[in-house]
Order: C-alpha cells, then structure tokens, then sequence
C-alpha cells in the first residue's frame, strides 16, 4: 500500500515537471515569435520608408515614384489583415521600379545616392531573412501546440495559434547578393 502511494506520487511530480516544463518551452516560443513579429515589422517599415524616401527624391522617372510610393504609403498604412498583401504589391513595385540597371545608376549618381542604394540593399535583402526568422518560430510553436498533451492539459493558455506572414519578398534582381546594388561600368542604360 506505501509502496503504490510512492510510485503514485512519484508519477504525479514527473508528470507535473514535465508539464511545467512543457509550458515553459511553449512560453519561451511565443515569446521568440513576438520579438521576431517586432523584427519582422521594423524591418517591413524601413524597406517602405527607403522606398517612399526614394520616390520622392525627384530622382526616378514620375511614373515609376507615384507607384512606389503608393505601394510603399498602402504597406506602411495597411491593417493586420492585409499586411501581407501590401506588403507583396511593394515588392512587384521594388522589381519592376529597379528592373533595369538604369534606375539604380540613376539614383546612385544623385546626392546622397549611394547610401541609399545601399539603405535600399540591406532593407530588402534583410526582409526575407526577418520573415524566415519569425515563420521559423511559428512552425516551432505549432509544432509543441499540437501535442495531446498541450492540447489536453491546456498548456497554450489563450495564447492565439500562431499565424506565418506570407507574401512575396523576393528582392528586385540587381540588389541580390550578386548584383549588391552596383552597376558595372558601361552596363547603364543597355
């Protein structure tokens, strides 16, 4: 009779450590995709703010400015719901803007161009890097999220599940790594 009483208890405190511990991983975890969701939206908001800096610089044909600027002014405005939306339209902006090494040459030969190209360069080559980070947390939270046991037990308190940002964040194709945003000489304007 003592002897079950032990093992009783024994299993209830093993039980109850790896509930604590359970809990406290799937704390750590919303707590990783909240500061990834912030990283993820500054660096959403620097990539709009280089772009409307550039598309009202005067140094962009006047077609090519009012698109991106209304395409990063809807990204910086846009609600929760549509973020994703907003933000893919000023990436299509961003490719079709910068498509020809002209445009980039253009700006680099302005006052103060060069830092913006190079402003431009880190934004956009860092917003997929901050989108991976944070949809990596989210896979990771949904993962422990769908155990029995935190389904069953309640772990996830009222924590909401966990949602990816997705949108198209490919970078226009002369501010990749290869391209870096420079313009070999005698490639401007062919």
């Amino acid at each position: 009779m003592v002897t079950t009483l032990i093992w009783i208890a024994a299993v209830a405190v093993l039980l109850g450590v790896y509930l604590s511990w359970t809990a406290s991983r799937l704390d750590r975890l919303h707590a990783r995709i909240d500061a990834a969701r912030a990283a993820l939206d500054a660096q959403l908001l620097r990539r709009a703010s280089v772009a409307q800096e550039l598309a009202t610089s005067g140094v962009l044909d006047p077609a090519a400015s009012m698109v991106l600027y209304q395409t990063a002014h809807a990204a910086r405005q846009a609600e929760d719901d549509h973020r994703e939306v907003a933000e893919s339209e000023l990436s299509q902006a961003l490719r079709a803007v910068f498509a020809e090494p002209a445009a980039v040459e253009a700006v680099r030969q302005a006052p103060g161009g060069p830092e913006a190209v190079g402003e431009l360069t880190a934004a956009v080559r860092g917003t997929p890097m901050a989108r991976r980070f944070h949809n990596d947390a989210v896979r990771a939270a949904r993962a422990v999220r769908r155990h029995r046991v935190v389904r069953w037990f309640r772990l996830a308190g009222h924590a909401p599940f966990p949602m990816a940002f997705e949108m198209d964040d490919e970078p226009p194709p002369l501010f990749t790594a290869e391209g870096g945003g420079h313009v070999r000489p005698g490639t401007a304007g062919n």
